[in-house]
């Protein structure tokens, strides 16, 4: 069994019209929503072993405060400069060239590609993943290489404004 924590950033800042799009920071609300979603990512098992990020300022800071809550190490986040502006084909990819002793993985990347990743991998129809939303996914193999030959199960669809309960 593989698990897969599938994460868009939280809300960046339009604030700095000077920055460049990987450069935004997030805003104020995106530095609410990802510890709340974190603490979240906390109670859930497996836990990710690896944690893979775009390159971009939120997403790494989305990476980075998620793995504080969870306890994951902020130095082991790995970027891969695939994950910015990628198809959900590049994500895939990504996938692929994990290692197969690793079961648990948590990507934190952009739309539109991780929405149409969710929908392609577990055969479903989310229209949007909302800003630190979280879809986990689950899939009856033994190598990341076939991640995209079977059919995921959508274990559970989180977002910051989704009921806890």
């Amino acid at each position: 069994m593989k698990t897969l924590y599938l994460v868009r950033h939280a809300k960046s800042s339009w604030k700095d019209a000077r920055l460049q799009d990987h450069e935004r920071p997030l805003n104020k609300r995106g530095e609410q929503d990802a510890p709340r979603m974190g603490k979240r990512l906390g109670r859930r098992r497996p836990k990710p072993e690896v944690i893979l990020s775009s390159p971009a300022v939120r997403a790494k800071s989305t990476a980075k405060i998620l793995a504080a809550e969870i306890g994951y190490p902020k130095s082991g986040i790995l970027v891969d400069d695939l994950m910015y502006a990628a198809a959900p084909e590049d994500l895939v990819s990504v996938i692929r060239g994990l290692d197969n002793a690793v079961d648990c993985v948590m990507l934190v990347g952009h739309n539109p590609a991780l929405t149409q990743l969710v929908n392609s991998l577990a055969h479903c129809d989310i229209a949007n993943v909302p800003t630190c939303g979280l879809a986990v996914l689950e899939f009856r193999i033994h190598s990341w290489q076939d991640i995209d030959r079977v059919r995921a199960e959508l274990l559970d669809f989180d977002y910051p404004k989704k009921d806890p309960a």
